[in-house]
C-alpha cells in the first residue's frame, strides 16, 4: 500500500512539472496567414536567359591562347638506384618515381591498366 501510494503521488508530481514547464499550447500561439506573407514564385522562362551575353570562341589560331599540358612525372629523370626484380603491381611499389621506373623498363608490368604511360594511378602517381 506504501509502495502504491509512493507511486501515485511520484506520477502526480510529474505531471504538475510537466503542465508547468510545457511551453505555450499550439492554439494559445497566434497563427499568421501564409498566404498574404509570402512573396509570389517566380517562374523562369527562357526569355529570362536572353540577358546574358553569348561566350565568344576565337577562332584565330594565331591569336587563340594554347595550353601546354606536362606530364606530372617526367621518364627521363628515373632514378638508377631501381632495378628489375620481379614486382609487378603497385601494391608493391613504394613511390611514383620506383613505379615510373618499373613500367618503362621492367617486363610483364601491370601497372597502367589504361594504357596512358601513367602507372599506379590511383595509389601512387595521382
Amino acid at each position: 500500500m506504501k509502495n502504491t501510494l509512493m507511486i501515485v503521488m511520484l506520477l502526480i508530481l510529474a505531471l504538475v512539472g510537466y503542465r508547468t514547464f510545457q511551453p505555450n499550447s499550439p492554439t494559445n500561439i497566434s497563427t499568421i496567414d501564409v498566404t498574404t506573407e509570402t512573396s509570389p514564385v517566380s517562374v523562369s522562362t527562357s526569355t529570362d536567359f536572353d540577358d546574358i551575353p553569348p561566350t565568344y570562341i576565337d577562332t584565330d589560331i594565331e591569336t587563340a591562347s594554347t595550353s601546354v599540358v606536362e606530364p606530372v612525372m617526367s621518364t627521363k629523370s628515373a632514378a638508377p638506384s631501381f632495378s628489375c626484380d620481379g614486382r609487378q603491381h603497385c601494391s608493391q611499389m613504394t613511390s611514383c618515381a620506383e613505379a615510373t621506373y618499373f613500367s618503362n623498363h621492367c617486363p610483364n608490368t601491370k601497372m597502367d591498366g589504361n594504357h596512358d604511360g601513367v602507372p599506379c594511378e590511383q595509389q601512387w602517381c595521382n
